[in-house]
């Protein structure tokens, strides 16, 4: 049994559900053993951040309580942003931006989804790296950060320890992609087939991008 690895994921009013409960579902699922399924924990302990503790309200409506906040946040292995409407107000935050700096100097792992990756960008931690987002703000994030180069190729695009994917169920790629790197393909394509869900055999955009509006 590894040891097990503490995943953060950043959440604030107006995030996208299934960007931040698609990889948690991912983590919380994923066993070394998948025959000891009910016996033994994930190898990921996750946990729900957010700037303050009261409830936060998701794109849809859904109320989360968060498990943690910025300033008493325990230390973390894997940073995930998601994405969602609240990152154009949460790519200015002062404490958001702070936060996640804070923890890319220390994590191993720091991962964006959907438009969680213009919050990486705004904080400076994709200059002069490949990263991708969702395929309606490719264009807003090559603008807005001219030293990144924007991929509208790509699901899932691996840069060192920075990983940033696509929109939405993209992040469900992304997560398994973590796993496999920590606890190797076998268990990520194990964790894939208890959800039922493709495994990324690869990383190219599996849904063409739309026409330009």
């Amino acid at each position: 049994m590894m040891n097990r690895k503490r995943v953060g994921i950043v959440i604030f009013d107006d995030v996208e559900v299934l960007d931040y409960c698609g990889p948690y579902e991912v983590f919380s699922v994923t066993r070394i053993n998948s025959e000891k399924r009910r016996e033994e924990p994930s190898p990921f302990e996750v946990v729900l951040i957010a700037e303050h503790e009261q409830p936060i309200v998701t794109t849809g409506g859904m109320r989360v309580l968060p498990d943690t906040t910025y300033t008493l946040c325990p230390p973390l292995d894997i940073l995930l942003v998601p994405g969602g409407w609240g990152t154009r107000r949460e790519m200015h935050n002062p404490a958001m931006l702070n936060f996640v700096n804070a923890q890319a100097a220390q994590v191993e792992t720091l991962t964006s989804v959907c438009t969680g990756a213009l919050v990486l960008g705004n904080a400076g931690l994709l200059d002069g790296l490949r990263a991708t987002t969702h395929w309606r703000s490719l264009d807003w994030m090559q603008e807005l950060f001219p030293n990144v180069t924007v991929d509208s190729t790509l699901q899932v695009v691996e840069q060192g320890y920075v990983l940033t994917s696509a929109g939405i169920s993209a992040g469900i790629d992304m997560a398994l992609i973590v796993v496999k790197n920590y606890c190797g393909e076998d268990v990520a394509r194990a964790t894939a087939r208890h959800m039922e869900y493709p495994y990324p055999e690869s990383t190219v955009r599996r849904v063409p991008l739309a026409a330009k509006e």
